[in-house]
């Protein structure tokens, strides 16, 4: 995911085309200092820690509170943050140096750095290989951290840029892949790409979440924004919905089957009601913030954490500049959305 792309949009926009009522709102609002960028939150549950990552460091927050408990530094271009479950260790992938931070999830502690492939971006943890994996958008490929021992593996042909993950029933790994519009199956053990199923209906495939029991991959696309339904074991799409535009993230609710969208062009998050493996309902949108774009959400409290701040954006001074963002100063926070 590219750290800080969203520009600020009026309120106003943040419905457009998207209806009914989902039940959540805003509840509560977290305050956080500084105006670096961001881009992944993650959530310990069990543990109600809370990790936002913030430029150059990752802050950690009690979840339920608010409260800044620590911060985890020298992360330089922070993306995402992983925590390998029964280690009681921590992982950031730090993409402008090449690098993922191994931290002591108790403490915050730093414990080292480990060589990745290049542009490391979205990180993640596999229960059953015991390993961590980055998706590297300089290099093109996926790289395999061994949680225990903190050292390199091996590394996933991906060819492609990878944004986010689900471990499916069958153990294997199924990753976006944002420049190829299509989804790649890998072995977490053997780190063989097994299948790769084109999207086709929509590209810019970003967030990504799945059903266990239905075996239904939910995919938000970014160009021509959609929910695209894909069967996980043939690749078969089965439906598709329009989502809000600047989608970056997903999750799903398995106790309500419920499928959430963090669409930060748009400022929303687009929900939708799986009825069943194939039948499926638009539950409407939360109104949330532009530049609300990506989303942890709370398995224990059904609560979702978004960070967002207002952004200005500066025009460039020729047509072959990009324009300039700046976060306002004060207004970096985590929202939090509940019932």
């Amino acid at each position: 995911m590219r750290t800080l792309r969203i520009a600020l949009l009026t309120a106003a926009a943040c419905s457009v085309g998207l209806n009914a009522e989902t039940g959540y709102k805003v509840v509560g609002h977290y305050p956080m200092a500084g105006t670096q960028g961001w881009d992944y939150a993650a959530i310990d549950s069990a543990a109600r820690r809370l990790y936002i990552s913030h430029g150059t460091q990752v802050e950690v927050l009690d979840a339920d509170s608010g409260k800044v408990l620590g911060t985890i530094k020298d992360t330089p271009g922070v993306h995402g943050i992983a925590i390998a479950t029964g280690t009681n260790r921590g992982f950031t992938s730090n993409g402008a140096e090449n690098k993922v931070s191994i931290f002591d999830a108790k403490t915050l502690q730093p414990m080292g750095k480990i060589d990745v492939g290049k542009g490391p971006d979205g990180i993640y943890y596999d229960t059953g290989s015991k390993r961590v994996f980055t998706n590297n958008h300089g290099s093109h490929d996926i790289s395999a951290i061994d949680a225990a021992t903190g050292k390199l593996v091996g590394t996933v042909k991906a060819e492609g840029d990878g944004e986010q993950a689900v471990i499916g029933a069958d153990g294997l790994i199924y990753v976006n892949l944002e420049d190829k519009a299509e989804v790649l199956v890998f072995d977490p053990k053997s780190l063989e790409v097994r299948k790769r199923f084109p999207i086709g209906v929509a590209k810019t495939p970003t967030g990504l979440a799945y059903d266990a029991k239905s075996n239904r991959l939910f995919i938000g696309t970014r160009e021509e924004p959609k929910m695209v339904v894909m069967d996980a074991g043939s690749g078969k799409v089965i439906t598709s919905f329009p989502i809000g535009k600047g989608v970056d993230f997903a999750a799903f609710d398995p106790t309500t089957k419920t499928i959430f969208f963090s669409c930060g062009g748009d400022g929303v998050i687009s929900v939708f009601h799986e009825k069943s493996a194939d039948q499926f309902e638009d539950a409407g949108a939360i109104t949330t913030q532009a530049s609300a774009k990506t989303l942890a959400f709370d398995t224990k409290t059904k609560k979702i954490f978004l960070p967002a701040a207002q952004v200005d954006v500066i025009p460039a001074a020729d047509a072959n500049s990009r324009p300039k963002r700046s976060v306002r100063e004060g207004s970096f926070e985590v929202m939090v959305v509940g019932k």
